[in-house]
């Protein structure tokens, strides 16, 4: 029976065809009822769809996605609390906030990564609240891996100002040593953009002028 269901969904997906990228296939439909918006999983991202990796497993469209509904930001410094860049000023599909102390905000594809690489400690990065926004982030779509966190046990999750602050090439070149950090130059010390749990210098890692950001071995 369970071969022939599955055949029967590969022969009802081949009849419908993908809101976003209008090619045919698409086996996922928005849960809402009376939507009848079909997607395919990898194309849900570029739609702003969300996929919820728990329970019943059910999908929405960019329509009837759950909402977050978070207070105004006490401060208005908008940076993400993982990668430290800017983020948008309003919460949105791209940018999310902690439902705890109200006052985190993160990209989703920060946020995504983060939960990834932390496993089964994964938590608010700025207040470290872990099972109000544990279930938040469940509900929004983002998927959890229940595995122990990649990092050693001495770089566990910083409140948000204790900035990761070392070079962890696996050979530093630096004469300074590996706390050593400048603004610019080779010197200068990058982040993880996923994690923000490890960092290298520019030159230890060969990184360019035109470097934008920088992921570690892990992520």
């Amino acid at each position: 029976f369970l071969v022939a269901d599955t055949r029967h969904v590969i022969k009802e997906a081949a009849k419908k065809s993908c809101f976003i990228c209008y090619k045919m296939g698409a086996s996922i439909t928005c849960c809402e009822t009376g939507c009848d918006r079909t997607f395919h999983l990898p194309c849900a991202p570029d739609g702003e769809c969300v996929t919820q990796y728990f329970g019943a497993y059910r999908c929405f469209c960019w329509e009837h996605r759950p909402q977050q509904a978070l207070q105004a930001r006490p401060s208005q410094d908008n940076t993400c609390s993982i990668c430290l860049d800017t983020v948008e000023n309003k919460i949105s599909y791209k940018t999310m906030g902690c439902p705890a102390c109200q006052d985190a905000r993160f990209h989703r594809h920060c946020i995504q990564r983060l939960a990834l690489h932390a496993g089964i400690s994964f938590r608010c990065p700025c207040c470290l609240n872990q099972e109000p926004f544990m279930r938040e982030m469940l509900t929004m779509g983002i998927r959890l891996s229940k595995r122990p966190p990649s990092w050693e046990s001495g770089q566990a999750v910083r409140p948000l100002g204790q900035r990761h602050s070392r070079c962890d090439a696996g050979t530093c070149l630096c004469p300074g040593g590996r706390e050593h950090a400048e603004e610019e130059g080779p010197w200068q010390l990058w982040l993880c953009s996923s994690c923000a749990a490890e960092g290298t210098h520019s030159h230890c890692s060969s990184l360019g002028n035109n470097t934008y950001s920088w992921e570690c071995s892990t992520c």
